[in-house]
């Protein structure tokens, strides 16, 4: 069974700076393409960064140059590193494969706001 538990998140400073990271079992990430996800109050669950197996790493357009993806294969991790924060950054983070959405975690919260 696929477990992921999300954590790091918090509130900061509009140009703060977090680091996410998710906690994988069941499945290795150095065998699996990662993502991560986020889901703000009334939007629907966007992609916002994935790392492939050779790992190459996407992003989506607004956070480009601000966030990076990696993983841990020793520790079976992903993370998100978060430079720079804006207010519309504020959403719940969720970690899971690219392309097979197992059960998703809990989320972490992140809230950027002066």
């Amino acid at each position: 069974q696929v477990q992921l538990v999300e954590s790091g998140g918090g509130t900061v400073q509009p140009g703060g700076s977090l680091r996410l990271s998710c906690v994988v079992s069941g499945i290795s990430v150095r065998f699996n393409p990662m993502a991560w996800y986020r889901q703000a109050p009334g939007n629907e669950r966007e992609l916002v960064a994935s790392i492939t197996l050779s790992g190459d790493t996407n992003y989506v357009d607004s956070v480009k140059e601000r966030f990076t993806i990696s993983t841990d294969n020793t520790k079976n991790t992903v993370s998100l590193q978060m430079n720079s924060l804006k207010p519309e950054d504020t959403a719940v983070y969720y970690c899971n494969h690219l392309t097979i959405y197992y059960r998703w975690g809990q989320g972490t919260q992140v809230t950027v706001s002066s």
